[in-house]
């Protein structure tokens, strides 16, 4: 698989699949690796914003790193849609 660069020569790690508006989170299914304080950007048709991970879960369960192939829990700053790219 080629390794694209993304925004701002970012790469791409993974898309939201879902979003619960009622607790602002984002089920993202990882194609890359992501750690809690990492940095991701999210960027879709009407989404374009930067923030901090701060937490993360697998299955309600909380945790530090996250793996290619992981479906995981992210609060998220702003709403996302299904298909937005992240990128960190």
């Amino acid at each position: 698989m080629v390794e694209e660069e993304g925004v701002e020569g970012k790469k791409e790690i993974g898309k939201v699949s879902h979003f619960y508006s009622g607790i602002s989170v984002a089920v993202i299914e990882l194609t890359g690796a992501l750690d809690v304080g990492e940095e991701i950007h999210i960027k879709g048709s009407t989404t374009d914003f930067t923030q901090k991970v701060d937490s993360m879960q697998v299955e309600h369960k909380n945790i530090e790193k996250a793996k290619a192939g992981d479906s995981i829990g992210l609060k998220v700053a702003d709403r996302v849609r299904e298909g937005d790219i992240v990128y960190k």
